[in-house]
């Protein structure tokens, strides 16, 4: 597999940066598990695929995040972008949330 496993898109809204990222292979798939469903849109969470380095530098600049997938969001726990217990599981698939306040 390329090392180029990651999906990501960066929104710059009103000040804020937005990282929206996942695992590549979730691209365009559906989960639902009771009341909760995620759908991982192209159009919201590809702009480029990119390497594990590279997500973690966007995450530096990273005021908000949106992030779905096992690779993904380990990267983003080892580094402490997301709190282990913040993760909700859709079918299986993790999915976690970041806003900074200030």
């Amino acid at each position: 597999m390329s090392k180029h496993k990651i999906a990501m898109r960066i929104y710059r809204i009103r000040g804020e940066v937005m990282v929206a990222a996942c695992d590549r292979e979730l691209l365009g798939k559906k989960f639902e598990e009771g009341e909760f469903h995620i759908e991982v849109k192209k159009d919201f969470y590809y702009e480029s695929y990119v390497s594990d380095k590279t997500f973690l530098n966007s995450m530096k600049i990273a005021t908000i995040a949106n992030l779905v997938g096992e690779h993904v969001i380990q990267l983003a726990i080892k580094e402490g972008y997301i709190d282990k217990d913040a993760i909700l599981r859709i079918d299986g698939i993790p999915h976690a949330q970041m806003c900074l306040l200030f």
